[in-house]
């Protein structure tokens, strides 16, 4: 049977005077304490702990009241020090101090010295620049790192919570025209109005330029937070008053709720989102995670779609254009193909995404100047005109956001080429978005000498006002009106009526999408001009394309 160890004594000059003195040492507060009974007694504190007011008397004591148990910890422990936080007093007056606890020898199973540094002063001082770095200075409210610590600390009622996103339309618009004085005080007033919309248990924060957000605590019915969004969407339908205007604001709203997997970061991230769904829907809009897997992938795409075009993996095919009258190809409609992996891209799949992204200016380029380049090589390979013109399309971004004139004509100069070898097609919504701008640039083509053809005529905003002002060559019948032509009397009608506009303003025709011969001798006999589709050739590559035009007589000019 093991005989427990005594506890050592204290030896000299380690007596009760002895400890008394080496407190007094100290510049901070320090007491020595000693078991006795079932709890502690003070054996010696200095003139600091005296002053700091915890009490002298351990029976009044509220820092052995409170840290007792710690003690007990600690000396039944083996260690020689032990640090922990304490804090003392009101959540008004509340004073902070970081408390160790040590001794000599671990034996020393009933005494130990105590120790506190005061560090409500530092305590305060970064709480207050911690309030300061989470609150907006324009509203007051929690921005977006104060909006993360009131969802993480809500934390544990993860199922039954809820992050919106509301983004405030028009506010760049009033910033611009108005000044930022009359765009802050706008701010102002609609998180004043969204917080009067809002529950008592709901929490309103600035997250972003033009966005707020709002962490819901809700029930098991999703639809409040629909219902607290209109109650938003209300409050804000009452026009706002700035400086000699009334504005008219909408907001878009979209919801994520805590059920679903992820961080903080990743909630809001998800609502906003769904607020992005909601500026292209109306509705508000709850995030779902198919959505948001599309997008990802869609991102995705877009990395890819960029190296792709940096390291020129992407190519053109092309489909013959042939002479209803004749049968002769006298043309070639340039088709971006895109192979990653194993995959075959089709431009119906990326060029959305080049769109969205901006990459469909690099992507224009590229196809302009390799059309220009193929066309030149089939030249050279036929030992001079090689009797045939290319079409490329231009996208609605594309000519929104660059200056095609010097892009063909540079592809132009670089080639030989002359301009009457290219066609470039426009759609109808690519002139609708910017009338004017598009008129300069389709002039500009002209004076290159290029061919212009509206394409998918019909399937869009068709203005006549258009056709007779603007200078187009060709009208293309979109294949949905072509398709399945011979059995259905109003699609008849329909390619009869653009055919008689085509004549009547000395345009010539092409129709998409013929996959029979008999569909080319009735649109032949309508009086279409050109026609295209799987019934002449699917897309071929540019050394098919060749090869065909050599073995093929040579046909006139389009």
């Amino acid at each position: 049977m093991a005989i427990a160890q005594p506890e050592p004594p204290l030896p000299p000059p380690f007596t009760v005077q002895g400890v008394a003195r080496a407190l007094e040492l100290m510049p901070i507060p320090a007491a020595h304490v000693i078991r006795e009974g079932n709890g502690f007694q003070f054996v010696a504190v200095n003139r600091a702990y005296r002053t700091a007011g915890l009490g002298i008397v351990a029976e009044r004591s509220p820092l052995l009241a409170s840290i007792a148990s710690r003690i007990e910890t600690f000396l039944g422990s083996d260690d020689l020090h032990m640090a922990f936080d304490w804090t003392i007093g009101s959540a008004v007056d509340c004073r902070y101090f970081r408390v160790t606890l040590a001794r000599s020898d671990a034996r020393l199973r009933g005494r130990c010295t105590i120790t506190l540094i005061d560090q409500t002063s530092q305590t305060h001082t970064e709480r207050s620049l911690r309030r300061e770095m989470t609150t907006d200075s324009l509203t007051g409210l929690p921005n977006r790192e104060g909006f993360a610590d009131l969802i993480e600390a809500a934390e544990s009622d993860r199922g039954h919570r809820a992050v919106m996103v509301i983004d405030v339309a028009r506010f760049g618009r009033v910033n611009a025209c108005l000044g930022s004085l009359s765009g802050d005080e706008l701010l102002i007033t609609v998180a004043r109005r969204v917080k009067g919309a809002l529950r008592a248990r709901d929490t309103l924060a600035r997250i972003g330029g033009d966005e707020f957000g709002v962490l819901m605590t809700i029930d098991e019915r999703h639809d409040e937070a629909h219902e607290l969004a209109n109650r938003i969407r209300g409050a804000l339908a009452t026009p706002f008053r700035l400086t000699d205007f009334e504005i008219s604001v909408d907001c878009s709203i979209g919801v994520a709720y805590g059920s679903e997997p992820g961080s903080i970061d990743d909630l809001v991230r998800h609502a906003q989102f769904a607020t992005k769904r909601a500026k292209t829907t109306g509705r508000v809009e709850t995030y779902q995670t198919q959505a948001f897997t599309i997008a990802r992938e869609q991102f995705g795409m877009e990395t890819a779609l960029r190296r792709a075009i940096e390291q020129r993996r992407l190519r053109l095919t092309y489909q013959p254009i042939c002479d209803l009258a004749t049968g002769d190809t006298i043309a070639f409609e340039a088709l971006a193909r895109w192979r990653e992996g194993a995959e075959e891209l089709a431009p119906a799949d990326f060029i959305p995404v080049a769109e969205e992204s901006g990459l469909i200016v690099p992507l224009g380029r590229w196809a302009i100047d390799e059309a220009a380049r193929t066309l030149a090589s089939w030249d050279g390979a036929m030992g001079g005109h090689c009797g045939v013109r290319l079409a490329v399309n231009l996208s609605a971004i594309q000519l929104q956001r660059d200056a095609i004139a010097p892009v063909v004509r540079r592809a132009l100069d670089r080639t030989g080429l002359s301009g009457d070898r290219f066609t470039l097609e426009l759609t109808e919504s690519a002139i609708v978005t910017d009338p004017d701008r598009i008129a300069g640039t389709m002039h500009a083509l002209k004076a290159l000498g290029t061919t212009l053809a509206m394409d998918d005529f019909g399937t869009g905003y068709s203005n006549l006002a258009y056709l007779q002002k603007l200078p187009i060559d060709i009208l293309k019948i979109d294949r949905s009106f072509v398709t399945g032509m011979l059995a259905d009397r109003d699609k008849i009608a329909i390619v009869r009526a653009i055919l008689s506009l085509a004549q009547a303003l000395g345009m010539k025709t092409t129709a998409e999408g013929i996959e029979t011969g008999e569909l080319a001798q009735t649109l032949a006999a309508l009086g279409c001009t050109y026609g295209q589709g799987y019934h002449y050739a699917r897309p071929l590559e540019a050394h098919v394309a060749l090869a065909m035009l050599m073995e093929r007589p040579r046909g006139r000019v389009l």
